[in-house]
């Protein structure tokens, strides 16, 4: 009886973790404000620039809520305890559709903002996160499991590519600064991926920090 009692009461508490909590809910609203901010800024850059920037300011405010949300899910997550698989999964995924749209659009050739990204530094982004991917996947399939948590390398790349995506919302001069910024620590974190993943292939290795 007493064995049936503590499944029952582990299962009810794998249930309760397992539930759409408050810091996964604010994940999926970022992850709902990337096609607002898709829209907005997609259709800055296909209009007039001096009549619509308000479509720049909004572009804006909504990417700037999604860092913020970005931030609070976070706290929220260690602080009250909430941190879940789902959560480890959508925290991510809500990033790169956040910054990979921010990315690409921000290389189309345009009109209404004074920089945009170059062709290399899009190339050098998805380049990194579709490695990521599918070195995560085969380390899985070769060692039966993989776990990701975040480093600071990856923090680092990570608010310097939003830096980089500010920097030319603003229409700041000499955004070549904050592009070379996020390019070198991309670079550097793909690197310190492609380390930690030998050593997991190796067995030397327990925890992937990306």
């Amino acid at each position: 009886m007493e064995g049936l009692r503590g499944i029952t009461v582990t299962m009810e508490a794998e249930l309760k973790k397992s539930t759409l909590n408050l810091a996964n809910r604010i994940t999926l609203g970022r992850i709902f404000l990337v096609p607002l901010f898709v829209v907005l800024l997609l259709g800055y850059l296909e209009s007039d620039a001096f009549k619509s920037e308000w479509l720049r300011i909004g572009a804006m405010l909504s990417f700037g809520i999604a860092i913020l949300t970005d931030a609070l899910d976070g706290f929220i997550a260690r602080t009250r305890h909430q941190q879940t698989r789902l959560g480890t999964f959508l925290d991510p995924l809500a990033d790169k559709l956040l910054l990979t749209s921010a990315i690409i659009l921000l290389a189309l050739p345009n009109h209404a903002l004074q920089n945009r990204l170059p062709f290399w530094f899009v190339v050098l982004v998805i380049s990194r996160d579709v490695f990521i991917t599918l070195g995560a996947l085969l380390i899985h399939i070769l060692n039966g499991s993989v776990k990701i948590v975040p480093s600071v390398l990856g923090k680092v790349t990570t608010f310097s590519q939003m830096v980089t995506v500010f920097w030319i919302l603003l229409k700041w001069p000499h955004a070549d600064v904050p592009i070379w910024i996020a390019a070198i620590a991309t670079f550097a974190s793909w690197i310190g991926y492609l380390i930690y993943g030998s050593r997991q292939l190796n067995g030397s290795g327990k925890v992937l920090s990306l």
